[in-house]
C-alpha cells in the first residue's frame, strides 16, 4: 500500500501534479464546473495509462513532430495558430530544464488529436480514444486497487470547482503480480512469467509522466518552473532500450524474474565474437545461436536477440573461413591478400566490440542506464551487420577459387545497389588484385611471367621449343580471366608479353621497344590509378599503348631484318606457278626425266635440272637468300605411279620467319603446288597436242582415209583446251590473284603477328577452298582429276595415230620413190610380190587400224563429255558462287547443258542474286 499524505512538502508530488492537470484540463483551466466521478474515473484511467509502456510508432525526433504539427494546422487552415505554435516552438528549444522535449510536444499533441475528435465531455480526453497513445493495450497496464472517491482525492480549493469535502490523504494500492492477460504464455517446464518488456516501478514512472506534464504546462503557459519542480528528478534517458528489470528478484507467488538486461547484453557481447554465454548457446542442428528457452524472457525480447545473434552467427562464418585457410600455400598471392583484406575489415570490427564493452560498462550515477542498452546495440550495429553480411557473402562466393576467377568472385559482388557494400567489395578488390598488377606490369613491360601459384590468365608451357613459342608456349586460362577484364583486351595483354618474349629468344633482337619514356610514364601512373579507373579506363590505355609500340616493334623487325615479305613473294613465284618463264622452262628440262617410273628418279639429277632452269630465266635476279631455299621434293611413291605425280618444289623456312609459314602451311602449299602442277602439265600436254596437229596435218594430206580422224581429234582437242583454258583463267586469276592482293592488303594494315598469320592462312583457306581442294570439294577434285587423265590418255592416243599415219606416208612415199626409179631404168615399177605386200599393208592400215582408232576417239570423246558434265553439275550445286560462275564459263554456250537434264534445274536459292540470265551469257561472251 502506497500512501500520498496531503502536505505542504508533497504539494508537488507526482500524483497530486497529475490530478491538477486532470483537473485543469476537464474543467478547461477552471471555466467550467465538473463532477467528482467524472474527475476520480478520468484520474484512475490516467494512472492506468501513465504506469503502462509506452512506445509511439513514430520517431522521436522533435523537429520533425514540430513540421507535422504545423502541416497539420495548414491542412486544416489555421496558420496563425501555427504561427503561434513556432513561436511557442522557438521558446521551448531555449529552455534547457526540460529534458524530454519530444515527449512533452508528443504528448499535447496527442491531447489535441483526441479533443479534436469531437465526443461527450467523459471520453473528450481520457476515454476509450487514448489507447493510441499507448503501445500496450489497455487490459496489460498494471491494475490500480482502492482507488478512492472525489472526496478522497481533492483538497478545499473552490477554484477547482469541486467543492471542499477533500480529505488529506490519498491512498493507491499496487498490485505487483501481472495479470494473465498482460503477458504471453508461460513456457512449459519453466515457473517463470514471459514479461513483454518490464516497465519500471510505477513510482518512477508516475513521477516522470507528472513532472513531464507540469513542465509542459508551466512552458506552454510561458511560466517559469519553480524551486520545487526543480527538485523533480526527470524520467531517465533510456534512448529506446526495453525496460528490463535492473536485478533478478523474486516474485510474490515464488516465480522468478527475467533475466537482467546487462546479462543479455553480456552474452551477446560474447556471441558477436563468436563465443557461447551462459544464456545463448550455438545450436548444430539450426546453424545459429540460440537463447535458452527455459530462461524467463518474453518472446519479443527473444526475436530481437535472435535478430542480434544474426551478427554473431555472420562472424563465426566469416571466421572460420580464415581459420581454414591458415597457412594453405594452395590459396597463392591473391588468396592469401584476400584473406588480409577481410582480416583488415575484421580488425575493425573487433575495434567496435572493444567500444560496446566501455559502453556496457558506463553506467549513471542514480542506477539508470547512461551506456549500452538492447535498443542502442541494435543501433549500433546496424551498419556493422550490414557490412559482415556482406563479408560473409563474399567468402561463400569466393570458396574453391583462387587467382583470375577470385577476382570475378569478389568483382560480382560490387554489383549491388547499396552504395555502402558496392564500395566496401570495391576496396576489398583493390587490396585482392595488387598480386595481379604485379604479375601484370612485369609480363606486359619485360615480358616475364612470374606465377608461381598459377593465378594469372597468361599460361606458359616450357616444354615447347622456341619454334613453336608464339603457337603453344603462350595462351590464356579462360577460368583465370578477371570479369572486368573483357577478352580482346585479355588477348591482347597475351600478345605483348609473346611479342616481347619472340623479338628476345627467336628474333635475338634486345633493342628498345617503341619510345620507352612514353611507356614508363604509364608505367609510373597507370597501376596507381584507383580499381575502377585500373579496370576500365586507366588500364586500357596503358595496354593499347604497350600493345601498338610492342607489335610495331615486332612487325619492323620481322618485315625488314627477316624480309618476310620477300619470303612471301617467293612463295607465290615458285610454289604457287606465278614466275611463268621458270616454270615453263623447267618443266621443258623435266619433261623426258618426269615421263619415266617414280622410282628411277634421283634428287641430284633434279636438283641439277633446277638450278640450270634457275641460271636460265629471270629467276637468277632473285636474293641468294630465297634461291637456296629453292628446292626439289618427291612424294611418297605409290606402284604405278611416274615422275610427274611425285615431283614438287620446296621451299625450306626457318628462324621467326617459320612462325608464320608453320608445317601445316607449308603443308598446304605443297597440296596447292600440286594441283596447279598437274593442271599446267595438262596445259603443257595440250599445247604438244595442238602443235602435233599443226604440224602432222600438213603431213598427213597425202593420207586421205585419215582426214576424218584428224577432225575429231581436233574437236576433241579444241573442247579440252577450251576446259583447260577457263580453269586456268579461274586458278590464275579469280583464285590466286585477288586472294594475293587482299592478303598483301590485310598483311600492310596488320597491327600484329596475330593478324599476319590470320591473314595468310585466310589467304591460304581461301585458295585452298576455290581450287576444289577442301573436304566438301574433294568429289569435284577427283573427278578433274579423271579428266586431266583422260586429257593423257588422249595425247597418248593422238601419237600413237600420229605414229602409225606417218609410217604409213613413209611406207606410200618410199613405194613412190621405188617405182620412179625403177621406171626410170626401164624396168617395171612394181613386182608382184612388191603388189602384194602394198595390198596387204594398206588393208591393214584402212581395215584394222582406221576403225579402231576411230573408236578409241570417239570413246574418248564420248567419256570426256559424260565426265565433263558430271563435274558442271557439282560446279553448280557447290556452295562458293565463284566456282557456279565457272560452271557458266564452261558450258557458255550451254552445250552441255542441252545434253544433260541436272544442268537445266533452277540454281540454289542462296545464290541467284549473283546469277547472270542463260540469254545474257552467250552475247556476254561474244563481245568479250
Amino acid at each position: 500500500m502506497i500512501s500520498l499524505q496531503k502536505s505542504s512538502s508533497e504539494e508537488n508530488s507526482p500524483t497530486r501534479i497529475l490530478l491538477k492537470l486532470c483537473e485543469h484540463i476537464l474543467s478547461k483551466g477552471g471555466r467550467q464546473k465538473i463532477g467528482e466521478d467524472l474527475v476520480a474515473r478520468q484520474f484512475q484511467y490516467a494512472l492506468k495509462v501513465v504506469g503502462s509502456y509506452f512506445d509511439p510508432s513514430v520517431t522521436s525526433d522533435e523537429f520533425q513532430l514540430a513540421e507535422q504539427i504545423k502541416k497539420k494546422f495548414a491542412r486544416r487552415k489555421r496558420e496563425s495558430d501555427a504561427a503561434i505554435f513556432s513561436k511557442l516552438f522557438q521558446k521551448l528549444q531555449s529552455k534547457t530544464l526540460l529534458q524530454n522535449k519530444w515527449g512533452a510536444i508528443y504528448l499535447l499533441d496527442s491531447l489535441s488529436n483526441l479533443n479534436s475528435r469531437g465526443g461527450s465531455e467523459q471520453n473528450a480526453f481520457y476515454a476509450n480514444g487514448l489507447p493510441t497513445l499507448a503501445s500496450t493495450p489497455l487490459t496489460n497496464v498494471l491494475p490500480i486497487r482502492g482507488i478512492p472517491n472525489a472526496s478522497s482525492v481533492h483538497g478545499a480549493s473552490g477554484s477547482s470547482g469541486i467543492g471542499s469535502k477533500a480529505s488529506d490523504s490519498l491512498s493507491l494500492s499496487y498490485d505487483p503480480t501481472p495479470n494473465a492477460s498482460s503477458f504471453v504464455p508461460r513456457q512449459e517446464g519453466s515457473n517463470s512469467r514471459l514479461v513483454d518488456g518490464r516497465p519500471p516501478k510505477p513510482e518512477k514512472r508516475l513521477s516522470a509522466v507528472a513532472a513531464l506534464a507540469a513542465q509542459s504546462l508551466n512552458i506552454a503557459k510561458g511560466v517559469e518552473p519553480d524551486a520545487a519542480s526543480k527538485s523533480i528528478v526527470p524520467f531517465p534517458r533510456r534512448s529506446g532500450s526495453l525496460m528490463l528489470k535492473a536485478a533478478a528478484e523474486d516474485r510474490v507467488d515464488g516465480s522468478k524474474f527475467e533475466v537482467t538486461e546487462q546479462s543479455l547484453l553480456r552474452d551477446i557481447l560474447y556471441v558477436f565474437q563468436g563465443i557461447e554465454g551462459k544464456m545463448i548457446r550455438y545450436e548444430d542442428e539450426n546453424d545459429g545461436y540460440r537463447i535458452n528457452p527455459t530462461i524467463g524472457v518474453p518472446f519479443p525480447i527473444r526475436d530481437f536477440i535472435d535478430k542480434l545473434n544474426e551478427l554473431g552467427w555472420l562472424y563465426r562464418k566469416v571466421k572460420k573461413f580464415l581459420d581454414a585457410r591458415v597457412g594453405e600455400k594452395a590459396l597463392g598471392l591473391v588468396g592469401q591478400s584476400f584473406c588480409a583484406a577481410v582480416h583488415k575489415e575484421l580488425a575493425e570490427y573487433y575495434r567496435l566490440l572493444a567500444v560496446l564493452e566501455a559502453q556496457q560498462n558506463q553506467l549513471s550515477g542514480d542506477g539508470g542506464m547512461e551506456g549500452l542498452t538492447l535498443r542502442r546495440l541494435m543501433v549500433w550495429t546496424n551498419d556493422p551487420l550490414i557490412r559482415m553480411k556482406a563479408l560473409a557473402t563474399l567468402v561463400d562466393s569466393c570458396k574453391g577459387k583462387k587467382g583470375g576467377a577470385l577476382l570475378s568472385a569478389i568483382h560480382s559482388n560490387t554489383k549491388v545497389g547499396d552504395p555502402y557494400v558496392r564500395n566496401l567489395m570495391k576496396n576489398i578488390l583493390d587490396v585482392v588484385s595488387h598480386p595481379i598488377k604485379r604479375i601484370l606490369e612485369r609480363w606486359i613491360y619485360e615480358g616475364e611471367l612470374q606465377d608461381s601459384y598459377h593465378e594469372f590468365f597468361v599460361a606458359a608451357d616450357p616444354a615447347v621449343r622456341n619454334e613453336r613459342l608464339w603457337h603453344e608456349k603462350y595462351s590464356l586460362r579462360k577460368l583465370m580471366i578477371p570479369s572486368f577484364i573483357p577478352r580482346n583486351l585479355a588477348t591482347k595483354i597475351l600478345n605483348i608479353g609473346k611479342s616481347i618474349n619472340f623479338l628476345r629468344v627467336v628474333c635475338k633482337d634486345r633493342g628498345p621497344i617503341g619510345d620507352q619514356a612514353l611507356i614508363n610514364s604509364g608505367k609510373d601512373s597507370g597501376f596507381s590509378q584507383d580499381l575502377q579507373e585500373f579496370t576500365r579506363s586507366a588500364l586500357e590505355e596503358i595496354i593499347d599503348v604497350v600493345y601498338k609500340k610492342t607489335s610495331k616493334r615486332l612487325l619492323e623487325v620481322l618485315f625488314n631484318k627477316y624480309q618476310f615479305l620477300d619470303h612471301l613473294q617467293a612463295m607465290r613465284r615458285y610454289l604457287l606457278l606465278g614466275q611463268g618463264d621458270f616454270i615453263r622452262h623447267l618443266m621443258d628440262l623435266l619433261q623426258s626425266d618426269l615421263a619415266k617410273p617414280a622410282n628411277s628418279l634421283y634428287m641430284y639429277n633434279l636438283t641439277g635440272v633446277l638450278e640450270a632452269a634457275i641460271r636460265a630465266t629471270n629467276a637468277q635476279y632473285d636474293d641468294p637468300d630465297i634461291l637456296k631455299r629453292l628446292d626439289c621434293r618427291l612424294f611418297e611413291i605409290s606402284p604405278g605411279d611416274c615422275g610427274w605425280d611425285v615431283f614438287s618444289l620446296d621451299y625450306h623456312v626457318d628462324g621467326p620467319i617459320s612462325t608464320v609459314f608453320t608445317p601445316d602451311c607449308m603443308l598446304f602449299y605443297l597440296r596447292i603446288f600440286n594441283f596447279l602442277w598437274r593442271a599446267k602439265r595438262i596445259e603443257y600436254c595440250l599445247t604438244e597436242i595442238w602443235k602435233n596437229q599443226m604440224t602432222c596435218n600438213k603431213l598427213l594430206r597425202g593420207i586421205p582415209e585419215i582426214e576424218p580422224l584428224l577432225h575429231q581429234s581436233n574437236c576433241l582437242e579444241a573442247e579440252m583446251v577450251h576446259f583447260i583454258h577457263q580453269m586456268q583463267y579461274y586458278i590464275t586469276f579469280e583464285v590466286l590473284e585477288c586472294c594475293w592482293e587482299e592478303l598483301l592488303r590485310n598483311v600492310k594494315e596488320a597491327t600484329d603477328l596475330d593478324h599476319v598469320i590470320a591473314a595468310h592462312e585466310t589467304f591460304l583457306d581461301q585458295v585452298m577452298t576455290r581450287s576444289l581442294l577442301d573436304n566438301e570439294s574433294r568429289g569435284m577434285l577427283t573427278q578433274l582429276r579423271a579428266i586431266f587423265d583422260l586429257i593423257v590418255q588422249f595425247q597418248n592416243t593422238q601419237e600413237m595415230m600420229y605414229n602409225t599415219a606417218l609410217e604409213e606416208l613413209r611406207a606410200r612415199q618410199r613405194l613412190e620413190e621405188l617405182i620412179k626409179s625403177r621406171t626410170g631404168k626401164g624396168a617395171w615399177g612394181m613386182t608382184e610380190t612388191d603388189t602384194e605386200e602394198e595390198m596387204k599393208r594398206t588393208e591393214e592400215f584402212q581395215q584394222k587400224f582406221i576403225p579402231g582408232t576411230r573408236a578409241q576417239l570417239r570413246v574418248l570423246h564420248h567419256s570426256y563429255q559424260d565426265m565433263l558434265r558430271q563435274f558442271l553439275v557439282m560446279l553448280k550445286s557447290h556452295s562458293d558462287v565463284s566456282l557456279q560462275f565457272l560452271c557458266f564459263r564452261l558450258d557458255f554456250n550451254e552445250h552441255y547443258k542441252s545434253k544433260e537434264p541436272k544442268l537445266r534445274t533452277p540454281m540454289p536459292r542462296h545464290s541467284q542474286r549473283y546469277n547472270l540470265t542463260s540469254e545474257m551469257i552467250p552475247s556476254l561472251d561474244l563481245k568479250l
